[in-house]
C-alpha cells in the first residue's frame, strides 16, 4: 500500500501562492495618494438661498474665485488639492471658489447680511467628516463683521460609507451635512448649531506617489548651425477663448423644467463656469490689433422641454476695439455657419509676456443670437463674460482652466439618489474593480487552498482504507 499523503506541504504552497497574490495588491493601496483636480457641488442650504433672494431680504447672491452653478439650487467649486490614503481612509480635499450673500439693504448704504463662504475643504479621519470653509460674515445684531479662515462648519454624515480602497476618482454622493457651533456663529446667527444643510457631492482625482527614475543623460544641445523655427508673421503660436453661454440658461437647461443636460465635444472643456473650446489659430496685427481666430471644440444642450442647440466651430473677431464671438449654430437638425453670437469690448487686447488677454469683458447678445437662442433672451440681453487669450509668443503659456477633475460628467445633472443617501463606498473607476479584483483573486485561492486539503485528504483516506 502506498505511504500516506501528507497535506502541510501542499497548504504551505497554496498558501504562499494566496499571499504573493495578496500582498503585492496591498502594498499599493498602502502609500498615501495626492489629490489633483476635482469637483465639490454643495447648495450650502437651499432654504436660506430663497430667503437671500426673496421678498424679505430682497437680496441676491454673486460667485468668486471662478465658482460655478449646477443644476437649480448648487454651487460648485472647483480644482482640488489634499491627500488621500487607501490604507486608513484618510482623506483631505479643498476646492477653490466662493459665494457671498447679501441682503437686507440699509438706507445709509450697506447691507445687513453680507456673508461670504469660499474654499470649502472636507476633511475625513476615523470614520468621522468634517467640512471647513472660509468665513466673512456680518453679525445679524450688532452688524460687526468677521472674517475666520477654515472654520468646521458642517459634519459629515458617513453612515455606510467605506472610504478605505479607493483609487481615482473618489467620490461621494449626497452626504448629509449638519451645522456646527463654530459654523453656527460664522453663519451670522441666521441658524443654530444641528441644524441640518444641504447635502455634499464630490469628486477628485488622485494619482500615486512619484517613483524614483533613473536620470537620463543631458540631450547634446543643438548645433549653432541649425536656425531657429520661427513663425510666419502675423500667425500666433496658440489661443483659447473662454465663455460660460448665461449662468442662468445654464441653471434652466440642469433644472427641474430643463431637466437636461449638456455635452462637450472635439477637444472643448469644461471650467465649471465656463467652457473653455481651445487650440486657436488665425491671424493677429500687432499693430491694428486685429484679430481673426477659430477654435476647436462645441457644446450641445439638450432637454426634456425640447431644446436641442448645439453651438460649435468658435470664431473670434476683432477690429477697432470692439469683439464679435461667432459660432456655428445647430438647432432642428439645420445648421447655420458663423452666427454672430455675442459682441465685447476689446481695446485691451495688448501682448503682454507673449500674451494677449482679455479677461472677462462682458458681451451683449445679438440680434443672430437672440434668433439662435429661440428667442429665449432678447437682443442687447447681456451674457455671460468671454476671455480670450492669445499666445503671440511660442513661449508663453495660457492662463489655466478650473480643474473639476476626470469625474465633472457624473454630476452634470442632479443626481437621481435622494438625500441622506451616500454611495456606499467611494467611486474608485479604476479602484474598485481593481480592489474587487484583489478580493476576488483571494477568494479564489482560498477556494483553491480549501479544494487542495480536501482532495488530499480523501486520498489518504483512500490510502488508508
Amino acid at each position: 500500500m502506498p505511504p500516506s499523503v501528507s497535506t502541510r506541504p501542499l497548504a504551505v504552497a497554496l498558501l504562499a501562492v494566496l499571499l504573493g497574490a495578496l500582498l503585492p495588491a496591498t502594498a499599493a493601496h498602502a502609500a498615501n495618494r495626492t489629490v489633483q483636480g476635482g469637483r465639490l457641488d454643495w447648495g450650502i442650504k437651499s432654504s436660506f438661498q430663497s430667503y437671500v433672494t426673496g421678498p424679505v431680504a430682497q437680496g441676491s447672491w454673486s460667485l468668486t474665485g471662478g465658482a460655478a452653478t449646477v443644476g437649480g439650487s448648487q454651487f460648485r467649486f472647483h480644482s482640488a488639492t489634499g491627500s488621500y490614503d487607501p490604507a486608513s481612509g484618510a482623506f483631505r480635499a479643498g476646492f477653490s471658489g466662493g459665494v457671498h450673500f447679501v441682503g437686507h439693504k440699509q438706507a445709509g448704504g450697506g447691507n445687513q447680511l453680507d456673508l461670504t463662504i469660499s474654499r470649502p475643504t472636507v476633511r475625513i479621519s476615523g470614520g468621522t467628516g468634517t467640512l471647513h470653509a472660509d468665513m466673512v460674515s456680518k453679525n445679524r445684531g450688532s452688524g460687526r463683521a468677521t472674517t475666520s479662515a477654515q472654520v468646521p462648519l458642517a459634519t459629515l454624515g458617513l453612515s455606510g460609507i467605506d472610504m478605505t480602497g479607493g483609487s481615482t476618482p473618489v467620490a461621494l454622493d449626497n452626504v448629509p451635512a449638519t451645522l456646527t457651533s463654530q459654523g453656527a456663529s460664522a453663519f451670522a446667527g441666521y441658524y443654530s448649531a444641528g441644524t441640518p444643510l444641504d447635502p455634499v457631492s464630490l469628486s477628485v482625482d488622485t494619482t500615486a506617489p512619484a517613483t524614483a527614475k533613473p536620470e537620463k543623460p543631458a540631450a547634446p544641445s543643438p548645433s549653432a548651425s541649425v536656425p531657429e523655427k520661427k513663425e510666419s508673421a502675423g500667425r500666433f503660436e496658440d489661443a483659447a477663448v473662454d465663455w460660460g453661454v448665461r449662468r442662468t440658461f445654464r441653471e434652466y437647461v440642469t433644472g427641474s423644467i430643463g431637466r437636461g443636460r449638456w455635452t462637450l465635444a472635439d477637444g472643448a472643456q469644461d471650467g465649471g463656469a465656463v467652457f473653455r473650446f481651445p487650440q486657436g489659430k488665425g491671424t493677429y496685427d500687432l499693430g491694428r490689433r486685429k484679430l481673426n481666430a477659430s477654435f476647436a471644440g462645441g457644446v450641445h444642450f439638450t432637454g426634456a422641454d425640447g431644446l436641442d442647440l448645439e453651438l460649435a466651430g468658435f470664431t473670434a473677431r476683432v477690429a477697432s476695439g470692439r469683439g464679435t464671438l461667432l459660432a456655428d449654430v445647430t438647432t432642428g437638425g439645420s445648421t447655420r455657419e458663423d452666427v454672430p453670437l455675442v459682441t465685447f469690448p476689446a481695446k485691451g487686447l495688448t501682448p503682454e509676456g507673449g500674451l494677449a488677454v482679455l479677461t472677462e469683458v462682458p458681451t451683449t447678445l445679438t440680434t443672430d443670437g437672440a434668433e439662435a437662442f429661440g428667442s429665449l433672451y432678447r437682443a442687447g440681453t447681456a451674457m455671460d463674460p468671454v476671455s480670450l487669450a492669445v499666445a503671440v509668443d511660442a513661449k508663453a503659456q495660457l492662463p489655466a482652466l478650473p480643474d473639476l477633475g476626470s469625474g465633472a460628467e457624473l454630476s452634470r445633472t442632479p443626481s437621481a439618489r435622494p438625500a441622506g443617501t451616500p454611495a456606499t463606498r467611494p467611486a474608485a473607476a479604476g479602484s474598485g474593480s481593481r480592489t474587487a479584483l484583489a478580493v476576488g483573486g483571494g477568494a479564489v485561492l482560498l477556494a483553491a487552498v480549501a479544494a487542495g486539503l480536501l482532495v488530499a485528504r480523501r486520498r489518504r483516506a483512500a490510502n488508508n482504507s
